[in-house]
């Protein structure tokens, strides 16, 4: 349904205020669903048109009963395209149009312009349609049992990606050499060539073709399969795999599908903090009515509201934000505040800087949540918030605060952070005792793998690999190795 004439005019003014605060989005196409539409959406990830699968209908069957019992409400959609497609929700109020609206541009702004969102597909609406297509082509074929089978084990297997891939491919191309490698690596007499006369007793040309040659040589005697451990897990299946093309291409989508969502992964924090930073900032100085002042209070109390033991991105996100503005206006930053000892001296610190709001600007721009905490969580925002750290005490069968450190807290949430939570599993050999098995190592950061998820996992790339599949891990700092044959499990030390 497109918008109504009077919510034609609210966006158009939204519209205006954000782009008066130098917001810079995508373009906005909003349309408004009812709840089971909403549904239906939310369901396919925002994306109207994707591949038939089972999973969605779970989805749709899990928001359906969220919503029946109280326990959630999807105010708003919108997803990351050019144009960006947003959806509203029929039955809100005017108010929460608007906060919506204006929550709409700031995602649409960080979608525009955050480092970590450039290399994704800005027609993806259009790229999930065609995935709709190739897959429901294979399923006419193949039948919708053995497609969805396949995509079951596909989907299993969907955070085997490398998160620094797509910057990694940015840097590279952005990246020019003007040497020819095959000649850099040749042991001889770069040095010389200002006289080339001297080339050709010095560096005569059989000599050079006999170093590269036996370059080549060991080269080839040093390669492994892979060279160098690949953490894009995927990419080494589709490559090596014996799959058939459908499948190939099916375990393609899955894979692209996946770096697309990646930055929202990396990013939710920011995304959604600087959302609500903007949403409340263009409410309270420009959008709001006397009549709608407590409606926002309460919806954005709500949006913002704490529950124990959890983060809510919103209220980290936008607190972060706050602080950084207030402390770079201030000045509150760099080596003279840091090395300042005197407590009330830094609690009326003001050098009057008014560098807050490029600051802001900027750390949108180029930060993802990773960096933005490890770099802004600091020891008073800690105090402020009353962050903690806290563990469950088997004694008396509850949570309790185990630590209000500032860099113990910083710790636990990068750890959560790091790979957006996933293990991190890394393609070791492809040829594993020259059998033809893959071998993959498991780069313990502290936490071990889950035992039933390792053995599902493992028999999903058994399913791909079609060859026994091994993983190197530790199990309380013990190093073991988990195997699966194809029927039976394995489990030795290392």
């Amino acid at each position: 349904m497109i918008l109504t004439p009077e919510l034609a005019k609210i966006r158009d003014e939204i519209r205006g205020y954000a782009s008066s605060y130098t917001l810079d989005f995508f373009e906005v196409i909003y349309e408004i669903l009812d709840f089971k539409q909403m549904n239906v959406v939310a369901s396919y990830g925002g994306f109207p048109n994707r591949y038939p699968h089972w999973r969605f209908g779970m989805e749709y069957e899990h928001i359906r009963k969220s919503y029946a019992y109280g326990l959630s409400k999807i105010y708003e959609m919108v997803i990351n395209n050019d144009p960006c497609y947003a959806y509203l929700l029929y039955c809100n109020n005017l108010v929460d149009q608007k906060i919506v609206m204006a929550h709409v541009y700031a995602h649409s702004d960080f979608f525009k312009n955050n480092l970590f969102f450039a290399p994704t597909n800005r027609k993806m609406m259009d790229e999930m349609g065609n995935h709709r297509t190739k897959i429901q082509r294979f399923v006419n074929r193949y039948g919708l049992e053995a497609v969805e089978n396949f995509i079951d084990v596909c989907l299993s297997l969907d955070n085997l990606i490398d998160s620094h891939l797509p910057m990694k491919k940015m840097q590279s191309q952005e990246k020019s050499s003007l040497l020819d490698k095959d000649d850099e690596d040749i042991p001889v007499v770069k040095k010389m060539r200002s006289k080339g006369y001297m080339d050709k007793y010095i560096n005569p040309r059989q000599f050079l073709e006999e170093e590269k040659e036996k370059l080549e040589d060991i080269k080839q005697q040093e390669k492994h399969f892979p060279e160098k451990p690949v953490k894009d897990v995927l990419s080494f299946l589709i490559l090596h795999a014996p799959l058939e093309d459908w499948q190939r291409e099916v375990l393609s989508i899955i894979r692209e599908e996946a770096y697309y969502f990646l930055p929202q992964g990396q990013t939710k924090i920011m995304n959604e903090g600087w959302a609500a930073y903007w949403h409340s900032k263009i409410m309270t100085k420009k959008a709001l009515g006397d009549a709608e002042i407590i409606d926002y209070a309460d919806h954005n109390a709500g949006t913002l509201a704490v529950s124990p033991g959890k983060i809510n991105p919103y209220k980290l996100g936008v607190e972060l934000f706050r602080d950084i503005e207030d402390r770079w206006n201030k000045g509150r930053f760099g080596k003279d505040y840091d090395e300042c000892r005197d407590m009330q001296e830094k609690m009326s610190w003001d050098k009057k800087m008014g560098q807050g709001r490029e600051k802001i600007f900027e750390v949108r721009r180029v930060y993802n949540d990773i960096t933005f905490i490890d770099t802004f969580l600091t020891e008073e925002f800690c105090e402020q918030q009353k962050l903690f750290k806290y563990q469950f005490n088997p004694t008396n069968a509850t949570y309790e605060i185990a630590n209000r450190d500032h860099l113990e807290i910083k710790k636990q949430l990068l750890l959560s952070l790091t790979n957006m939570g996933n293990p991190i599993i890394e393609a070791v050999d492809g040829n594993y005792e020259n059998r033809g098995e893959l071998y993959l190592s498991h780069r313990h950061e502290g936490v071990d793998l889950r035992d039933d998820y390792a053995r599902e996992t493992l028999k999903n790339l058994h399913v791909i690999w079609q060859r026994p599949v091994h993983v190197e891990t530790k199990f309380e700092d013990i190093p073991k190795l988990l195997s699966f044959d194809g029927k039976d499990f394995q489990e030795r030390r290392l």
